[in-house]
């Protein structure tokens, strides 16, 4: 008996409920020519540039302007069918190494004549090279890099010297670090998103009652059912699509702008380095579904005529998906500071930039100490004047303010201690 679907058929949509219709897998894409990027005119190395968006030769200075126009917000999105995850184009189209890194196992691809033997994400040297597979999906739109590695490092030296809770020596890092240029992977996903809830929520009242021979009034909260129909639209939900950044410190530098989005070109990879997706388009997805949900909850909640409520359901549907894989730039640098790594992290588009500093702990104890300090003073004031029994009244009204000024003192230091606390991931 002949197996039913034939080999290489796939299903299609059917017109008829019920029917299921199969039609020949359509042909995948074949991989793009494998690309070297040497100069012609001194057959040195090139390198994209950020500063142009054009291929330029480290050698001699030759310089090839950028081939590709700018798409933005139009860039081609991709239903979730069998046909067009069939078609997806595979490989970079540039041949790669692949860089692994054997203390955090993060993956990257880098040009073959780079020899750069450091982890970008832990600052290690353990790290084995190997040629990049060809067999991942291949990105179809990037942002370009437009930040220059100087501006990362001018940046560095202001942003780590803003804050006296700071070691006073930070400064020199900034110029030794090494900032690399990596391409990270992201999906963007486009959905509607409609929604029927239902909850219970709070109405209060005020009401009149006789108790212990008098009225008194106390306030009496009512259920009520409720319910409604709220939809969002989403455009562009970015999903990051990697494992080995921070995803705290990543989500404070990822303000870019899909306007600047390009079709993909291996042109844009010379002299950088890039991360392959490690987390796949399903997993994204899934990612993204649970973003949208909890965005469509809160505009459901938001519908309530109050915001106390219980029992809450919804029917959620979605509807219009569509997804991108695309490649933004990002410079990350790794420097260590009284033995430990801190990683330092910038947009390269927008230069936002994010990080994790090391806390000079004695500026903030003398701080805090300072901050008690009048506190202490008042109460011993207050001490000697009670206990010498001259001037009762000014006793008094020293140890209030004494008190007053260690409560205010208290609030003042636990606060700076917090914020010293959250130094590392500013």
């Amino acid at each position: 008996m002949t197996a039913f679907p034939p080999p290489d058929f796939v299903r299609t949509s059917s017109a008829v409920p019920g029917i299921d219709v199969y039609m020949p897998r359509p042909p995948a894409e074949t991989h793009q020519a494998v690309v070297d990027f040497h100069c012609p005119q001194c057959d040195g190395v090139t390198a994209y540039s950020a500063e142009n968006g054009g291929l330029t030769c480290t050698f001699c200075g030759y310089y090839e302007p950028p081939r590709q126009e700018v798409v933005g917000k139009g860039a081609a999105a991709f239903e979730f069918t069998v046909e067009t995850m069939d078609r997806a184009a595979q490989g970079w189209g540039v041949e790669r190494k692949e860089l692994v890194c054997e203390r955090c196992a993060a993956r990257l691809t880098l040009s073959t004549d780079s020899l750069t033997t450091t982890c970008p994400f832990c600052g290690s040297n353990q790290v084995i090279q190997a040629k990049a597979p060809q067999d991942v999906l291949r990105p179809r739109f990037l942002v370009p890099f437009s930040v220059t590695a100087d501006t990362c490092r001018e940046k560095t030296a202001v942003w780590l010297t803003n804050s006296w809770m700071l070691p006073s020596d930070l400064k020199r890092l900034a110029r030794t670090a090494e900032f690399a240029p990596i391409y990270i992977p992201y999906w963007t996903f486009d959905a509607t998103t409609q929604a029927d809830w239902r909850a219970e929520v709070a109405h209060t009242r005020q009401k009149r009652v006789f108790r212990s021979g008098r009225w008194e009034t106390e306030t009496v909260t009512e259920w009520r059912w409720e319910s409604g129909r709220a939809g969002v639209d989403f455009d562009d939900l970015l999903v990051d699509g990697s494992q080995h950044l921070s995803q705290l410190l990543l989500h404070k530098v990822q303000k870019y702008d899909l306007r600047a989005l390009v079709p993909y070109d291996a042109s844009f990879l010379a002299g950088m380095q890039a991360q392959a997706y490690e987390v796949g388009l399903e997993e994204a997805w899934e990612n993204g579904r649970q973003t949208m949900r909890e965005r469509t909850k809160k505009a459901c909640q938001a519908q309530a005529t109050s915001q106390r409520i219980r029992n809450f359901s919804m029917n959620l549907s979605f509807a219009d998906e569509n997804w991108r894989y695309i490649l933004l730039p990002l410079y990350l640098a790794t420097y260590r500071y009284n033995g430990q790594p801190y990683q330092v992290m910038i947009n390269g588009q927008t230069a936002v930039i994010a990080g994790q500093r090391p806390v000079a702990w004695k500026k903030v104890l003398l701080a805090v100490g300072g901050m008690l300090a009048p506190a202490l003073i008042l109460g011993l004031v207050a001490f000697l004047l009670l206990y010498l029994a001259v001037g009762e009244g000014y006793g008094g009204l020293a140890a209030i303010a004494a008190v007053v000024a260690f409560v205010i003192g208290l609030v003042v230091a636990i606060v700076t201690v917090s914020h010293a606390a959250g130094m590392d991931n500013i």
